[in-house]
């Protein structure tokens, strides 16, 4: 299988089960948030050996604990702690209380917060609230996470930033953005897609001994998908009718550009042959920007003719328009009977025009908008629980899914997984269409959809990174991935190094 995925996840409820199931086999809890504490504490001063003086929020519950303790550490460690209570201290029950006796004993002084303070700390540490916040943030942590959100200063957040569903990513009414999320028992879905990834800054799991793997009635809830892009080397008497044939659809008259991105994705990325049917006022223009695509120019569904029998699979609606040409190119895509990668305003059409179809041989790669028309959701819904947009996508129009943005997920029937890598500089025109191509080149070679979809997005998204990497995130371009996705699929050595943790 290509592409493997490289860590599980788990819903908040699941780690919590985990959590008591340590504690049952002989750890004692107070020892497990000992442990957990002492991870974070290490990971700050690994991220942070200068800093020498810290304000430290402590919420209720088991969060409020670890950050007593990591209070504690540091006044041990000759730190200077600021320690803001957003619960009496004295209130606090069970373990949570043994660790604010802790920090007390250790003299740190502690104080209620309230708006009128000034945080002193050169850094952060977030312990408001933890992965169990199910509603909206309620005051007075609101205004907390907003002090602490407008101070310059840097933030740890322990096991996952307050505000932030552990579930689904979604930010519930405010959320810490960190700059370092050290996080326990096993890795949440919701650190890893829609707001997850910018609350989160850097993610650092501390298993703490705790192997979830192990529990084979706990299934993850999804999979962290892993860095590793390379595809066999081919074989010395290969030829290109071995490597499958690209169609790509797209291209109304006057919206040329999303299909040629996707065309010549295609081609860098090892398919064999490539057409592109586009209106005819394009074709000049396909053909200097890549000659090795061979193009056509369709004037109706009518001049597809013999391009959809001889395709392998079909790429439709990069610039395909929704008015009459748009819609006909995908009625005959539809009937065609070849395996489809579905996009852009295809998505539409399919919504308005095609609400009822499913299929088994298809992977689409909406954006939040366009799996909310799909769905007859709105964008907001579809971000406050992409997990389940996904899933609901699949169970109504089967294949596979791409739901595309921060942290993109690709489900199927039997798996979710989360793409981990990516960055802003990929929010400009043309982004999806070459993702497209990629998924086009990948299934010609003889890769499943799933495999297809997994592989794909980290193509895409790796490439993005080595982009970054050169040259910043402004000004980065659609149609700079495809030689740097080029480089990824052929395992070349002198890529930059994965550094997502």
């Amino acid at each position: 299988m290509h592409n493997e995925a490289g860590r599980p996840l788990y819903r908040a409820a699941q780690v919590g089960e985990l959590d008591q199931r340590t504690i049952a086999a002989g750890i004692e809890g107070f020892a497990l948030m000992q442990r957990a504490a002492a991870a974070a504490y290490r990971r700050l001063r690994e991220r942070w050996p200068a800093a020498r003086r810290l304000s430290v929020f402590c919420g209720a519950g088991n969060n409020a604990g670890d950050g007593y303790v990591i209070a504690a550490l540091a006044a041990l460690d000759g730190l200077d702690v600021q320690l803001y209570s957003l619960r009496y201290p004295a209130a606090l029950q069970g373990d949570a209380g043994r660790a604010a006796m802790m920090a007390r004993q250790a003299g740190v002084g502690m104080s209620t917060w309230t708006a009128e303070d000034s945080l002193d700390g050169e850094l952060i540490v977030d312990a408001l609230l933890g992965t169990g916040l199910a509603g909206e943030v309620r005051s007075p942590f609101d205004a907390a996470i907003e002090a602490i959100n407008a101070s310059a200063s840097p933030v740890l957040a322990v096991d996952i930033p307050s505000g932030l569903s552990a579930d689904t990513g979604a930010v519930l009414g405010s959320a810490v953005r960190a700059s370092l999320t050290v996080t326990f028992i096993a890795d949440k879905l919701g650190l890893h897609t829609g707001a997850g990834p910018a609350c989160c800054g850097e993610v650092r799991l501390e298993a703490l001994g705790v192997e979830p793997l192990d529990h084979a009635d706990i299934e993850p809830a999804a999979w962290r998908l892993g860095a590793d892009t390379a595809l066999p080397p081919r074989d010395r008497d290969s030829h290109k009718g071995a490597f499958g044939h690209v169609l790509v659809i797209g291209g109304a008259p006057g919206f040329g550009g999303a299909a040629l991105l996707a065309s010549q994705a295609a081609a860098r990325l090892g398919a064999g042959k490539v057409s592109l049917a586009t209106a005819p006022e394009h074709v000049t223009a396909s053909l200097t920007r890549c000659p090795e695509v061979m193009v056509h120019g369709a004037r109706n569904a009518n001049d597809l003719g013999s391009l959809l029998s001889a395709a392998t699979v079909l790429v439709v609606g990069p610039g395909l328009g929704l008015g009459a040409w748009g819609q006909s190119m995908l009625q005959a895509a539809l009937g065609a009977g070849k395996p489809l990668v579905v996009d852009a305003d295809a998505l539409n059409l399919l919504a308005s025009h095609w609400p009822d179809v499913g299929r088994d041989d298809w992977l689409l790669t909406p954006h939040p908008g366009e799996a909310a028309r799909l769905l007859g959701s709105n964008g907001a819904a579809i971000e406050a629980d992409r997990p389940k947009a996904a899933r609901s996508l699949v169970d109504r129009y089967g294949g596979v899914m791409v739901l595309k943005g921060a942290g993109s997920l690709v489900a199927d029937a039997q798996d979710l997984a989360v793409c981990p890598f990516g960055n802003p500089g990929m929010a400009s025109g043309g982004m999806g269409d070459v993702l497209s191509g990629i998924l086009g080149a990948l299934i010609a070679q003889g890769l499943s959809l799933p495999e297809a979809a997994r592989l794909g997005v980290v193509l895409h998204a790796r490439a993005a990174d080595q982009a970054v990497a050169e040259a910043g995130e402004r000004g980065l371009l659609a149609g700079d991935l495809a030689s740097y996705a080029r480089r990824l699929i052929n395992g070349r050595k002198d890529d930059v190094r994965d550094t997502s943790g």
